[in-house]
């Protein structure tokens, strides 16, 4: 499988982020147990000690590199959040999603290794996700709910589950042809539904 140049979200041009830059291509290669510290330091061009200097060990690089997915997530809740009204912001999350896709494939990429990391950090990381993405959709929607933008018989955790099963496809896979006719879409069947009128 030949993989792309990926790129660390908003990283300015630093050591930091060419060591993220570089473990992320080549854990989405190889798997988490394919890489070794040695060889993303070739990759970046700095010693292993340099290596070692920024992060303790790999799975430290590798958790650090799921932070800043999360944070991307975070910024992508809370953009939405500024927008007036569940329209607007779901149109906002939805697109800005899209433009972020290629970051969120790579985070999605290296959350399935993390089975390979410890326990306890496994579980921290999947804790702050669920409060990160799932927790602020789900306060959009309770927020939307207690303004009577949404139907009330159906609880604001379903309508959180429904959207990220709608919403999945956009940022796994092959992208879709007219990613922006998707999206339109995909936001009319959850807002509006499918049945004719």
């Amino acid at each position: 499988m030949t993989v792309p140049p990926l790129s660390v979200p908003a990283a300015p041009d630093t050591t930091r982020a060419r060591i993220q830059q570089e473990a992320a291509r080549l854990f989405v290669q190889s798997g988490y147990h394919g890489v070794s510290m040695r060889e993303v330091a070739e990759a970046v061009g700095v010693t292993k000690p340099a290596l070692y200097h920024h992060y303790a060990d790999k799975e430290a690089l590798f958790l650090a590199m799921l932070d800043g997915t999360l944070a991307g997530l975070s910024r992508l809740v809370a953009s939405a959040e500024a927008q007036v009204g569940i329209r607007l912001q779901l149109d906002t999350l939805v697109y800005e999603l899209l433009a972020s896709a290629p970051e969120q494939r790579l985070g999605l990429q290296l959350a399935g290794e993390l089975r390979h990391v410890t326990p306890e950090r496994r579980a921290a990381f999947e804790q702050s996700y669920r409060r990160v993405w799932v927790g602020g959709l789900s306060a959009l929607f309770e927020a939307a709910s207690a303004r009577g933008e949404l139907r009330q018989d159906l609880p604001p955790a379903l309508l959180t589950r429904a959207f990220l099963a709608l919403t999945y496809p956009l940022v796994t896979g092959t992208p879709p042809a007219d990613p922006q006719g998707t999206a339109r879409a995909l936001l009319t069947v959850f807002l509006d539904g499918a049945a004719s009128r």
